[in-house]
């Protein structure tokens, strides 16, 4: 399984295949419209009401960023670069879900007073809970 600083990086790669250079990161739209090989199209609004969480506001982005976290670790994108083994660790697919929502680089390119969970919180459009955990995830892991 990729490292965590290596799923950072693979983030960051993924973000520019899909041409993503602000926040809020386009979830819904990514799954919706993939680029050519990486996954068959979705019609998000096919999906289950059990599958979405709605704890919060911004919990169905949560939802989403994680299914789009499945989706891009069983492509070929994904295989290639062993992400598939993401697959079968939940807790991974949390984790690199967050990273999707709130990529490093845009994290820590708010000023140092922005990077709450409050202020993530809106900013990236994610519950602050998650919000809370990816400021923990990049703390943990310095690249």
């Amino acid at each position: 399984m990729p490292t965590f600083v290596e799923m950072e990086y693979l983030v960051e790669d993924l973000l520019t295949v899909f041409d993503v250079q602000t926040p809020p990161i386009p979830v819904e739209s990514m799954l919706q419209r993939p680029r050519e090989g990486m996954w068959e199209e979705m019609d998000i609004t096919q999906i289950s009401g059990n599958f979405i969480s709605v704890k919060d506001i911004y919990s169905p982005r949560m939802s989403l960023s994680r299914l789009l976290a499945r989706h891009v670790a069983s492509s070929r994108w994904g295989y290639t670069r062993g992400l598939y083994e993401l697959l079968s660790d939940v807790e991974a697919i949390h984790t690199f879900g967050r990273m999707l929502v709130m990529p490093r680089q845009m994290v820590m390119s708010l000023a140092a007073g922005a990077r709450t969970p409050t202020a993530m919180s809106v900013h990236f459009e994610v519950p602050e809970d998650d919000a809370r955990q990816r400021l923990q995830d990049i703390a943990d892991n310095p690249l």
